[in-house]
């Protein structure tokens, strides 16, 4: 069977089903309101395509092979399984079934999950379900339909979506008595630069933009979550380049700061928190729901 998919077409194994429920081909064929010679024939076109004889006659009546049997228990449920599906999304509301998500920890704890109530109370049906994350996406597992990724984009196999993040604020510790000053943008050059692993070009971006040189940019500590960024500030390790939207609650309780005047500090930055999902699954109702719902929780 090389160069073709192990998966059978649908009617065949329901008909093997029936069969090997009633036992016999004119029962079957009755179930299904289809001639004998259909049913035989799908049965003949079965064990041809999967090279097994899946049946063997006993007394005038059909008996299931041992190989048989065994997919027999396998196919059962999951026909039964396609069946409740299927009359659940054509009798269900228009945005129901589940949404399989891998979304990176920091943005999932501090900006999406305390938003999901919302979600939730306007699409009662729709569910999310969370897919351990792991970095970048591949959406040739069957259990994932979309991604929360950072970056710039494009990525390749996805449609990307921009949510939010792009705007980057510059936040420090609160001052010491100790500390250097931190009032100019130029007065970096004091201070330890915390770096994100796999957004190295924030600082330079960030220099270029506010017109700061003699600073190595790509000097400091790296890390590989903002919110260990975050929290590396709070403990006075540096000073770093964080989206605004993950900061709100520490600005609030003061564990950091954003040390440059009238927001001196913040730029936009070409990278961003990007929704990502094969194209193959841009209809599905539960997907469409919660792409709608992003973009509005966005704004």
């Amino acid at each position: 069977m090389t160069g073709k998919r192990l998966l059978p077409p649908t009617h065949l194994l329901r008909a093997f089903v029936t069969v090997a429920r009633l036992q016999t081909v004119t029962a079957a064929a009755q179930a299904l309101h289809l001639t004998q010679g259909a049913v035989s024939k799908q049965i003949r076109e079965l064990e041809d395509w999967l090279r097994l004889p899946l049946f063997e006659r006993v007394r005038k009546r059909l008996q299931l092979t041992p190989a048989g049997a065994r997919y027999l228990g396998t196919v059962e449920p999951l026909l039964v399984q396609l069946e409740a599906a299927t009359l659940d999304l054509l009798s269900g509301p228009p945005d129901a079934g589940v949404v399989n998500l891998s979304v990176l920890p920091t943005f999932g704890a501090k900006w999406l999950i305390p938003r999901l109530p919302g979600f939730q109370a306007a699409h009662p049906r729709a569910v999310l379900q969370f897919v351990p994350y792991v970095q970048g996406y591949d959406f040739t597992r069957p259990e994932l339909d979309c991604a929360i990724r950072y970056g710039e984009g494009p990525w390749p196999g996805a449609v990307a979506e921009p949510i939010t993040g792009r705007e980057m604020a510059l936040i420090a510790a609160p001052r010491g008595p100790a500390d250097p000053p931190l009032r100019r943008p130029s007065d970096i050059a004091g201070y330890r630069l915390l770096q994100h692993a796999t957004v190295p070009r924030a600082w330079s971006q960030w220099c270029a933009r506010h017109g700061v040189a003699g600073v190595n940019p790509h000097s400091g500590i790296q890390l590989d979550q903002y919110g260990a960024i975050v929290r590396a500030v709070s403990a006075g390790l540096g000073i770093g380049l964080v989206p605004t939207c993950l900061i709100e609650d520490e600005l609030a309780r003061g564990e950091v700061v954003e040390p440059l005047a009238a927001g001196v500090g913040r730029f936009e930055a070409d990278a961003g928190y990007v929704l990502c999902y094969p194209e193959h699954k841009a209809s599905l109702p539960a997907l469409c729901a919660f792409r709608g719902w992003l973009r509005d929780a966005a704004r």
